[in-house]
């Protein structure tokens, strides 16, 4: 490695992106000295397009394609992701070769009126843009009405002061890196609300063929974050799951034994199948594989196709 060596790291443009490129940046001159490090900010088609809930527009690829872009033809040479908005499959070229150590994975509940879910009144409006937290939240509250929420997290606060909302549900993570944890009035534990496969962790794709990147990005990795998120994207991956469907993937490491947690329901919560797998940390994959199928045996796969097929309707 040169002594005056530069790294270009893709970024989206929203607060939480730009704090995430940020936090990498930093902890990479740290490691290297002599290493610089700039960002490219770029506009996705997923911020751009903010009227449409994100099932009917394409899922979570569209926050990445134009970063990805920007790594092929070399005008950048990694890009900061939520591991949670990652796509299972990658461009030819590209690789996810670095999970970061995980935030706190839950969802918080946000209001200024309310304390929790349990307190809010028959009618009380709940915004999300996910199906698998509207799913989750019908099941248990269906007095509830469950509004689509979109945009960056400060829009997102913004509609909840402006009275649009009762209450939203946003990432903890996202919340306690934008030093915004004063607004979380509960941390949903995940009996209640199942996070996302990758839920408060960061992941870092390059290109393939660059060692000189990998090598600068080494240090970064986390083996335990990577090890409960790949179970987690394994169970995602049998079940072709996306934005269309809610789907929850949650796994946690006891020594050497992994614990993992899923579900598939219908998006107005009416359906909800749950299962739970435990082995050693070294099937992560398996596991999650595994998972999946015992899921669909129990009827999450005529979940799936019906879901898929209203939404092709």
């Amino acid at each position: 490695m040169s002594k005056n060596d530069k790294l270009v790291i893709a970024t989206r443009k929203s607060a939480l992106a730009l704090w995430q490129a940020e936090h990498i940046k930093a902890r990479l001159e740290a490691l290297h000295p002599g290493l610089q490090v700039e960002l490219l900010p770029m506009s996705t088609r997923g911020d751009v397009i903010l009227d449409t809930p994100l099932a009917k527009i394409g899922g979570k690829g569209l926050f990445v394609k134009e970063l990805e872009v920007a790594m092929i033809e070399r005008r950048a040479d990694l890009a900061v992701h939520s591991m949670k908005d990652l796509p299972v499959e990658f461009p030819p070229g590209l690789e996810l070769f670095t999970i970061c150590e995980r935030e706190e994975p839950s969802d918080a509940f946000v209001s200024n009126q309310y304390d929790n879910l349990q307190q809010m009144p028959e009618g009380a409006v709940v915004g999300t843009c996910s199906l698998r937290r509207r799913c989750q939240i019908a099941a248990r509250f269906p007095h509830l009405r469950i509004k689509d929420l979109r945009g960056n997290v400060q829009t997102r606060l913004r509609k909840l002061d402006e009275g649009e909302f009762d209450a939203i549900i946003l990432a903890t993570s996202g919340l306690v890196r934008l030093e915004l944890g004063e607004r979380i009035r509960m941390r949903l534990p995940a009996e209640e609300s199942l996070p996302a496969n990758g839920q408060g962790a960061l992941g870092i794709e390059c290109r393939s063929d660059d060692d000189r990147v990998k090598a600068y990005l080494k240090p970064l990795e986390h083996e335990i974050t990577r090890i409960c998120v790949l179970a987690e994207r394994a169970m995602n991956r049998r079940l072709e799951g996306g934005c269309q469907v809610p789907i929850g993937a949650f796994a946690e490491l006891h020594g050497d034994e992994i614990y993992l947690r899923g579900l598939v329901g219908r998006p107005d919560g009416s359906e909800i199948v749950r299962g739970e797998i435990r082995g050693d940390k070294t099937d992560a994959e398996d596991l999650g594989t595994a998972l999946a199928d015992d899921l669909l045996s129990r009827g999450a796969g005529v979940i799936l196709r019906d879901v898929y097929e209203s939404n092709e309707a």
